[in-house]
């Protein structure tokens, strides 16, 4: 009989193979400690890079390492959803190939469930958090301002939505992501409204966030975003984000 998958943890990879390497480590180094079953499955953004060769290298040894290996690239958004759907844990994450917010947030991540949360995020923008970078000071004020018409137009309650550090439970994943629209950057916003509009309850946690200074997020990110965002806004004014019925 197979066994029950405790823990998925999804890693959305486009051309990582720099970088991937050192997280698959961590993880593995924080999973083998753990009582649980679990899974990491590796999304493959249609790189043109060595990530999957890599992935598949390191499945060798790892245990519960699953490369998913797309040959066209659809966007971060489109490849975590697929990652989610496909995933058979309990309860499950996904995080970013950088581990700027480290696997072991998952300690503090999981009690929440039992108080009758559904959805337990990452933020840098609560009372206890500390972001580790160097970024411009256009970029940190372009993302304050981001975040602020984020919260006045789709989801008020949720001071961060964009940490790649979301974990949910697998009722909430299944129903979430299959009304998922969105396939680039601004899929966070949308998976939180879409949560929050069928009545899941979301928890908002303070990490420390590492900017590896790698980042392939660019300024054009931030306008894509904001495009997104009004998609998500319509989206809302519309009702498209119902429940289905079965």
């Amino acid at each position: 009989m197979e066994k029950e998958i405790f823990l998925s943890v999804i890693i959305p990879a486009y051309n990582e193979e720099r970088r991937l390497g050192k997280t698959l480590e961590a993880i593995d180094a924080y999973l083998k400690k753990q009582t649980y079953e679990y899974e990491v499955v590796v999304v493959s953004d249609g790189s043109h890079d060595r990530t999957g060769e890599m992935v598949s290298e390191y499945a060798r040894t790892m245990n519960g390492l699953v490369l998913i290996d797309n040959k066209e690239n659809h966007g971060k958004g489109y490849v975590v959803r697929q990652g989610m759907l496909a995933a058979r844990g309990k309860f499950r994450l996904f995080m970013d190939a950088d581990n700027s917010v480290p696997v072991e947030y998952c300690d503090a991540f999981l009690p929440h469930f039992s108080q009758g949360y559904d959805v337990v995020i990452a933020s840098i923008e609560l009372p206890g958090a500390k972001i580790e970078e160097h970024a411009a000071w256009y970029r940190r004020a372009l993302g304050h301002y981001a975040k602020l018409l984020i919260r006045l137009l789709a989801i008020w309650e949720i001071h961060d939505t964009q940490r790649g550090f979301k974990l949910f439970s697998a009722q909430a994943a299944t129903e979430i992501f299959a009304l998922q629209t969105l396939t680039r950057w601004g899929f966070d916003i949308e998976v939180l409204v879409i949560a929050k509009k069928l009545g899941y309850r979301i928890k908002e946690l303070p990490v420390v966030w590492t900017n590896s200074g790698e980042s392939k997020v660019g300024i054009s990110a931030y306008f894509t975003t904001l495009r997104d965002l009004l998609v998500v806004r319509k989206n809302m004014l519309l009702g498209t984000y119902r429940r289905r019925k079965e």
